[in-house]
């Protein structure tokens, strides 16, 4: 189990992010870059693939999305999706 409040902290942006991901429903309005900051505070990678597509690596396991274009939030779907990814890497708050 991850716990990320003794990676980063309650003062970061981040907590507040993770909890966002995993409300039930999903909430709309989640800026995709606050969850690639997410993924980097729990330690993994967040790499570039061809065109907007976007590689999210965390313990060995990985997820992809594409960058939303031309706005900055994700899609509900990408948040279910990633939601689904964490549940699966044992991320809580």
């Amino acid at each position: 189990m991850i716990a990320y409040y003794a990676i980063i902290g309650h003062e970061g942006k981040t907590p507040g992010i993770l909890e966002a991901i995993l409300a039930v429903p999903t909430r709309g309005g989640i800026v995709f870059s606050d969850i690639e900051a997410l993924v980097i505070a729990l330690g993994g990678d967040v790499r570039e693939g061809s065109g907007s597509r976007i590689v999210f690596e965390l313990k060995g396991s990985r997820q992809y999305l594409h960058r939303p274009h031309p706005g900055k939030e994700a899609r509900k779907y990408q948040v279910e999706e990633l939601r689904e990814w964490l549940k699966e890497l044992e991320v809580t708050p």
